[in-house]
């Protein structure tokens, strides 16, 4: 499916400190760095190692980490502040993340994607996160809410509740494979519509007649939830009504008209009752924790956390 559609800022502050600190350690150990004609490859200090050229300037490794650590360096150390404080807690009170639980977060993210490498490579295209890198971040996001809500109690009667005032949350969803074309008048929709009829492929009328991005696709959209908020209203109205195999009447878009066709429909598999109960009893306590921010700063005080540039203290 096409929908990224956001994971966490901090996942793009990840990513861009990935950057960072690989330029930091390439700049300290003279690693990257390739020996110069005739010479040999510790010759060059780090920071002197040339990364670009352009017509007359030369671009150095300082110059770089200079610049990357001026514009993210400290939103990177305080990153790793943050996680270095999450384990020393974790360690302390005999918290851990299992790997169970960090496949059940990913498959939960999954949702609306195609399959599981649709995910990974949404967020290298989009976000320049590996799937190690994606892990890791999703292994920190739970360690802190694990450790805010450590000492939480919820009630079982009370998380029973909740799930019975909220049937919505808990339904069982659909995906759907659509496929679409535009075209800009009424008239138009109803030729395609005849061309269908008398057998012309969707994939080959939407090649040549859609003003729609998907066009080079033949139309086709993917995968995607019944009720994506990333396709128009209209067209998920419209889908919705649709069995497979079953085009559409047109309907009227911003772009034009739009044909819409379905070719496979799929329920989603939801967790069972124990992890529906487990996600309620943490979505429950994190209501009654500390804000997470809040509880970041205590632990930063607790295990004596300081920045000592002030360059890198947004504080100072």
């Amino acid at each position: 499916m096409h929908n990224v559609k956001v994971l966490w800022g901090a996942i793009l502050a990840l990513s861009i400190g990935v950057i960072v600190l690989l330029s930091l350690y390439l700049s300290d150990t003279g690693l990257g760095k390739k020996p110069e004609a005739g010479g040999r490859s510790g010759d060059t200090p780090a920071d002197g190692h040339i990364v670009a050229r352009i017509t007359g300037r030369e671009i150095t490794q300082g110059e770089l980490t200079e610049m990357l650590t001026k514009h993210y360096g400290a939103e990177m150390l305080n990153q790793m502040l943050d996680r270095e404080t999450l384990r020393l807690e974790a360690k302390e009170q005999g918290v851990d993340i299992g790997e169970a639980e960090i496949s059940r977060e990913l498959k939960r993210m999954q949702q609306g994607y195609e399959n599981e490498q649709n995910f990974y490579d949404s967020m290298k295209e989009q976000l320049g996160m590996s799937k190690e890198d994606v892990k890791e971040d999703v292994l920190y996001k739970l360690l802190l809410e694990k450790l805010a809500t450590h000492d939480v109690e919820i009630a079982d009667d009370r998380i029973t509740k909740y799930i019975q005032g909220h049937p919505e949350e808990f339904k069982q969803t659909s995906q759907i494979h659509l496929h679409k074309m535009v075209v800009s008048t009424l008239d138009q929709a109803k030729k395609a519509t005849a061309a269908y009829r008398g057998g012309e492929s969707f994939t080959t009328l939407a090649r040549d007649r859609s003003l729609d991005d998907s066009g080079s696709q033949g139309g086709d959209l993917g995968w995607m939830e019944e009720d994506d908020p990333f396709q128009p209203a209209e067209i998920m109205k419209a889908a919705r009504k649709l069995g497979v195999g079953q085009l559409s009447a047109p309907v009227k878009t911003a772009g034009g008209y739009a044909l819409i066709l379905i070719t496979e429909k799929r329920m989603n598999t939801g967790p069972d009752e124990a992890a529906i109960r487990e996600s309620v009893r943490k979505q429950l306590a994190l209501q009654e924790a500390p804000p997470l921010n809040d509880y970041l700063l205590s632990l930063r005080q607790k295990w004596k956390a300081t920045i000592a540039d002030p360059g890198l203290n947004p504080n100072s």
